[in-house]
């Protein structure tokens, strides 16, 4: 008789979350808003990375990253359930929609591009300390990236 109650308070519960649990996975995480996007054709990716390697260019040391739509030229990355740590985020205009950043025949960028913590490019990419952040967990952050477009 105790296990049935048991159990039939497990099966509740996990039905309906407590609300804290829910307010959590609502209000926490990084919600990256993208701004100054030339128009509305193609994607904007999101890549947070948690530590230098790799940072900007290799997705396949990023921490998490996403495609997402563009709307009204500004396009919103939300990601959820992230641990407590210290990240940066990069974001390319993918207009072409071909997963990669282009460059000119002198090597500049020619999609847009942005880094969190406002860090610039010159030469190369900023480093991961220059457009790291700490995230606690226990809020949303936002973070809001300007791109820029190194032509036209």
């Amino acid at each position: 008789m105790k296990f049935s109650v048991l159990l039939a308070t497990v099966f509740w519960l996990s039905l309906f979350p407590p609300q804290a649990a829910l307010y959590a996975a609502v209000h926490s995480g990084i919600h990256v808003v993208v701004k100054g996007l030339r128009d509305d054709r193609g994607r904007v990716g999101c890549s947070v990375f948690n530590g230098p390697d790799g940072f900007p260019r290799e997705k396949a040391k990023q921490f998490r990253g996403m495609w997402v739509p563009k709307h009204d030229r500004s396009a919103v990355c939300d990601f959820v359930a992230v641990p407590a740590a210290t990240y940066a985020v990069t974001v390319l205009d993918d207009s072409n929609m071909d997963g990669k950043m282009d460059f000119n025949f002198i090597g500049l960028p020619t999609k847009g591009y942005g880094f969190s913590n406002g860090a610039k490019a010159t030469l190369s990419p900023p480093s991961f300390q220059a457009a790291s952040f700490s995230y606690n967990a226990e809020s949303r952050l936002t973070v809001t990236i300007d791109v820029v477009y190194r032509t036209h």
